[in-house]
């Protein structure tokens, strides 16, 4: 059943994506729901471990046929894509918005990556290449080929749902995989339905893409450990992402994994950096998209002769900050997820101001809205300097010189983005170059993302890298075929 009369509502489905589309057999329900005022959207019928079955078979047989297609063919269906986006793009960020709580601002940054996604996807089937080499065995001739893997498993978050369920999907189909696309439960309709609906606009042949909605608790385990799928692509919290790590590679059926987990991003404020730039990207980087993002700035570390200058101006910053509903276009912070996201959230604000840290910004929370909270004086043992925060939280830190302001920075589990404020290039070039992370950026935000430039992260953030080369090198697989003149003389 589903309950959409808005200008999206061509997009909403209450059916799976499994060579067309089906009613799932689970005996569960999930419905998704506007998290600011849980006006329903859909309720869907979620797949069972049979649906999951039927997915992946019917990926396994279509993918060949997908592969062997001419290169432009495939590169003409990802195209398509990107143009159904494109010419349906106030609908696509009207459901975004709906169902993941997200600002008109960041559904159209999602859109916008999306679109990024399948337009960099559709350069790869004719940026695949393989080796010629030498070999030891006379006339013999090595060939290096490049192929597809053959059926990639994704499972998305719900945080980006559209744009990092496409991160991972248009790769994997412009290398000539087929895919299996599990949303998270939150958002099942942009992180995944909705890319049924245009893959089908585009042509894409039946089966090679599938969509299963269901509850990790019953279908979670055999989607990794299933078979089929050589690979699976998962992005989501570092807990949750271990364990798919340990059932993919230790389980009966062992396959590759990419993993982008989370983060705990410091944006590092040099004592010459230019204070009104470095306010304005803390408070973009720490609120967009209320803090839900595995690059947001999480922890904000400013040299000593700066620090109060900073914590005065980015303060008054952030007190000007709107609030509230989300489809409200004036709003810069909207609602969280859910309430297990809203009690986690809370819950670190009253756990910094007992570990004493000063509490310099608040506001009130009115259902899963959360006003903005900014803390100083945080200090390395405190929650808030540990733990990614995932809301509209942050805290300042103090470093005394620069190589504190480094040693702060590299002082995480985790090691996905960060970014450093200064205005000597050479030396924001050189600081970067020392932190811990697989991506660091001088005098911008933490949160970027291009389509053509590698994406990942260090330590406990992940494994593999997305975007670009190094896409394709995820998504597919090399073979060593051998050619010899056949006139070699055996020993025995």
């Amino acid at each position: 059943m589903t309950v959409a009369t808005a200008a999206y509502s061509s997009l909403v489905t209450d059916q799976l994506y499994i060579g067309g589309w089906r009613e799932g057999t689970s005996g569960r329900t999930a419905e998704t729901a506007n998290p600011f005022n849980n006006e329903t959207i859909a309720t869907i019928r979620q797949a069972s471990k049979e649906d999951v079955d039927a997915a992946y078979e019917l990926a396994e047989k279509s993918q060949a046929e997908w592969a062997a297609l001419a290169p432009k063919q495939r590169a003409k269906v990802l195209n398509k894509a990107a143009d159904w986006i494109e010419e349906n793009r106030g609908a696509v960020v009207e459901l975004i918005r709906a169902e993941s709580g997200s600002t008109a601002i960041k559904a159209n940054i999602e859109t916008g990556l999306a679109i990024g996604s399948l337009r960099e996807a559709a350069t790869f089937p004719t940026r695949i290449t393989g080796q010629i080499l030498p070999s030891n065995t006379p006339g013999k001739a090595n060939y290096v080929f490049r192929e597809a893997l053959g059926v990639v498993g994704v499972i998305s978050p719900w945080n980006f749902p559209f744009a990092l369920s496409m991160r991972s999907v248009a790769p994997a189909l412009g290398c000539g995989n087929a895919v299996v696309l599990k949303p998270a439960s939150d958002t099942p309709l942009t992180g995944g339905l909705l890319l049924g609906k245009i893959f089908e606009a585009a042509g894409l042949p039946e089966g090679v893409l599938g969509i299963v909605v269901g509850a990790g608790s019953e279908i979670g385990d055999h989607f990794v450990e299933h078979s089929v799928p050589r690979l699976i692509s998962f992005t989501g919290s570092t807990p949750v992402g271990k364990g798919v790590g340990r059932a993919a590679v230790g389980g009966e059926h062992m396959k590759k994994v990419s993993l982008e987990l989370g983060g705990n991003a410091p944006l590092v404020i040099l004592d010459d950096a230019d204070l009104e730039q470095a306010v304005g990207a803390a408070t973009l980087g720490k609120f967009l998209h209320q803090g839900q993002i595995c690059m947001a700035v999480n922890r904000i570390i400013v040299q000593a002769p700066l620090y109060d200058q900073f914590v005065e101006a980015f303060t008054e910053r952030v007190k000007t900050l709107s609030y509230g509903d989300q489809l409200d276009d004036a709003t810069v912070v909207g609602p969280v997820i859910n309430d297990s996201q809203l009690r986690s959230v809370t819950e670190k604000i009253e756990r910094a101001r007992a570990e004493g840290a000063r509490e310099v910004v608040s506001g009130p929370v009115e259902g899963r809205v959360i006003a903005p909270h900014v803390f100083a004086d945080v200090t390395p043992e405190m929650e808030l300097f540990r733990e990614e925060i995932f809301g509209p939280v942050v805290g300042i830190i103090k470093a005394e010189d620069e190589a504190h302001a480094l040693e702060l920075a590299n002082d995480t589990e985790f090691g996905l983005s960060s970014a450093v404020y200064t205005r000597d290039l050479t030396r924001g070039l050189n600081f970067a170059r020392q932190i811990e992370a697989g991506m660091t950026h001088v005098n911008d935000i933490t949160v970027n993302d291009e389509a053509h430039v590698m994406f990942g992260g260090e330590k406990n953030s992940g494994l593999g890298r997305f975007n670009g080369e190094w896409a394709i090198e995820e998504f597919t697989t090399t073979h060593w075929v051998g050619v010899a003149p056949g006139q070699a003389q055996f020993p025995f």
